[in-house]
């Protein structure tokens, strides 16, 4: 019989929500938030111009809502969400290990190339992409393996404030249309939208990185359901900044590209197109300034990967040895102990190592589609068994869904399963 929760016997302290105790939400905006998300919402500013800002805003209530009930689980219950899921069945187990597996060995390739491609387009005489790629993914695994959650978080929020402020000053620098991006606000569908509104609503900022926010919750210490309101204040502020990037470069998008019908390539190349036309228009100054934004925004998809993710599967090696388990997981990782263990830095040179031999095929279009479609498997995974866990008594009564969570999580599963078969249906079959 599975392992069930029982509420707690006293009640808890509540902390009040205080400005100073952010930084987790901030780290999983960060990761999940990479360059190839930014393309995607620029590609789309390009087509339909301000239009689908509205789905954009959809989009980050959509992450709330899934980002607030992963750390609802983790602190209302004392468990990590490897845990939980270990309650529905091994098939959690199963598809996990297979999952985890195949995605960190095409992830570690796609976000070393992703960091080393606005490189090269600031450092033109220096090394090859190849180099560079190289050499960001051993900045990222010597820079999480000798140190811990706290200097981690420190690093990515000075990261995403470069990122912050660079892509807003662009996107006030190409002077954008405030009555058009204001009417972009209403829902509307143009032809030939639908896909890109369900990406913009669905994609960005949402990956695997998501399960690992109840993660970076516990490793900054919060590990009762006493610090639920500062989560929930947490989480917020990342999502708001997520949106401002988002909203940042749909506009970028409609002012550069839409109004002229300039075009980009795909892919994170894409951006460096994008910092070509910067140069030309507002000169190089402008044009370098978003390249080191380009290069923040990859990098911390980069070292937030190494890390999250990480600790996610030393969480699964762990429990799956019988070594976790009980009450004691969160507290564990709030320790820092599964980021000192040997399945946490086994993992770090998995994502490291091996894929650096992806990066000699120049990320042929196999590996892109493969890292897609890998991505848009995991989503319905997050939000289907999210609902499971926080609907029955696996949760303690009090901490369980309502009907705005319930509605959002089921809204949420059902887009990321139609984004998962549009990216079956879309593979050169």
């Amino acid at each position: 019989m599975a392992d069930r929760t029982e509420p707690a016997s006293a009640p808890p302290v509540m902390r009040k929500a205080k400005w100073r105790h952010v930084g987790p939400g901030i780290v999983v905006a960060a990761t999940g938030v990479g360059a190839g998300d930014l393309v995607a919402t620029l590609l789309a500013g390009s087509k339909f111009g301000y239009t689908l800002l509205w789905a954009a805003v959809i989009g980050c209530v959509v992450k709330i809502a899934l980002a607030e009930a992963v750390g609802r689980w983790h602190l209302a219950t004392g468990r990590t969400l490897f845990e939980g899921w270990r309650t529905l069945g091994v098939w959690t187990s199963v598809y996990f290990a297979i999952y985890v597996v195949i995605w960190g060995f095409v992830y570690g390739a796609t976000a070393m190339s992703s960091s080393a491609l606005p490189l090269v387009a600031l450092f033109p005489d220096g090394p090859e992409l190849k180099v560079w790629g190289i050499l960001t993914g051993l900045v990222g695994l010597v820079f999480v393996w000798f140190n811990r959650y706290a200097v981690f978080e420190k690093v990515m929020t000075v990261l995403v404030g470069v990122m912050f402020v660079v892509v807003v000053y662009v996107a006030i620098r190409v002077s954008p249309n405030i009555g058009d991006a204001f009417a972009g606000l209403w829902p509307t569908l143009p032809d030939d939208s639908l896909l890109y509104t369900l990406g913009l609503i669905g994609g960005v900022g949402g990956t695997i990185t998501m399960a690992a926010y109840g993660y970076w919750v516990n490793a900054k210490g919060w590990t009762d359901i006493g610090w639920l309101k500062v989560m929930r204040l947490d989480n917020r502020v990342a999502y708001l900044t997520t949106g401002i990037f988002v909203v940042a470069m749909l506009l970028l998008g409609a002012e550069l590209l839409h109004a002229t019908q300039l075009t980009l390539e795909s892919g994170d190349k894409g951006l460096v197109d994008l910092g070509d036309i910067l140069e030309e228009r507002y000169g190089a100054g402008t044009a370098k300034l978003f390249l080191v934004g380009f290069f923040a925004t990859s990098f911390t998809s980069l070292i937030g990967v190494w890390h999250g993710v990480s600790l996610l599967f030393a969480d699964f090696v762990e429990n799956v040895r019988g070594a976790g388990g009980g009450d004691g997981s969160a507290r564990e990782v709030a320790a820092g102990s599964r980021e000192r263990s040997l399945p946490f830095r086994a993992y770090l040179l998995w994502l490291t190592f091996p894929p650096m031999t992806l990066l000699w095929l120049d990320q042929p279009f196999a590996i892109v589609i493969t890292y897609g479609v890998l991505g848009a498997f995991f989503m319905p995974f997050l939000a289907l068994t999210l609902l499971w866990l926080l609907n029955t008594d696996r949760t303690p009564r009090q901490w369980r869904n309502g009907l705005l969570s319930n509605a959002l999580l089921t809204v949420s599963g059902m887009l990321f399963i139609v984004l998962c078969v549009q990216q079956i249906r879309d593979l050169p079959w």
